[in-house]
């Protein structure tokens, strides 16, 4: 039986608040409201869990970038317990989205994400 379609929706949102939080404090309440307590995350630079792991891969992500947030790019498709999609990091000055990549992730009962495995699709060289 296939979930509702807002479910994976909800998911993505609270999955890009965590990635858009500014400060450690704000980071951390989004990402243990995204992920389980065990959650991971994996893509070809990273392999974290758990919600300091995935907290300080966002804040080192954010620092790398500064001036910049993670958008969705086009929209959610998910069925059962797992949901892809694509996202861009956008510079909030200028437009530009030199960092783009498509997620799928893994959702427990209560829409909590339990695993990301991302694709890195776009990425400046030196980056």
């Amino acid at each position: 039986m296939s979930a509702p379609a807002n479910r994976y929706e909800d998911a993505v949102a609270r999955y890009f608040e965590a990635w858009n939080a500014d400060g450690q404090e704000a980071r951390a309440k989004a990402v243990a409201a995204a992920w389980t307590a065990d959650g991971g995350y994996t893509d070809p630079l990273a392999d974290v869990s758990g919600h300091d792991g995935i907290a300080a891969l966002i804040a080192a992500a954010r620092e790398r970038f500064p001036g910049f947030v993670f958008r969705l790019a086009g929209g959610v498709d998910g069925h059962h317990d797992t949901a892809r999609f694509s996202w861009e990091l956008v510079n909030e000055t200028d437009g530009s989205a030199p960092v783009a990549g498509s997620d799928v992730i893994t959702l427990d009962e209560a829409g909590r994400i339990t695993s990301v495995l991302g694709f890195l699709d776009r990425v400046p060289a030196g980056a």
